[in-house]
């Protein structure tokens, strides 16, 4: 699935336009012995994903850009990378874009705001998956 792990940890791209929640998100995921990639928006997300082939990816859903949604659908039907797991955040309510973030092939959804512990129990979960 990945390439090889940095420092032979898991590799995971995190994309959040929120500042402190992608410096928040980070910092806890780094603490609990992740290697993480930072971006600020759905391109360069996108970028990382398709340079690194992490072991994981969070992606916000509301983004510039790009939208979380959006860059799940194109990391879907590229060859490369289309089997990385990927978690959605979003703050959003409704459940329509939970139905279109499912439709789309994300692995799980977490909704904002939420427990530093909740979300990296939720990456441990999809990573053990076979």
């Amino acid at each position: 699935m990945s390439s090889s792990p940095l420092n032979g940890n898991p590799v995971i791209v995190v994309a959040d336009d929120e500042l402190d929640i992608l410096s928040l998100v980070s910092y806890r995921l780094r603490k609990a012995g992740y290697e993480v990639l930072a971006a600020r928006d759905g391109e360069e997300a996108l970028q990382l994903i398709c340079d690194c082939s992490p072991d994981i990816v969070l992606l916000d859903v509301k983004m510039p850009k790009l939208t979380g949604i959006d860059v799940l659908k194109r990391v879907r039907t590229n060859e490369a990378v289309r089997d990385v797991p990927v978690i959605l955040l979003s703050a959003g309510v409704e459940e329509e874009p939970i139905a279109r973030g499912f439709e789309a092939g994300a692995d799980e959804y977490v909704r904002k705001p939420f427990r530093p512990e909740e979300l990296i129990e939720r990456v441990r979960d999809v990573l053990a998956r076979p």
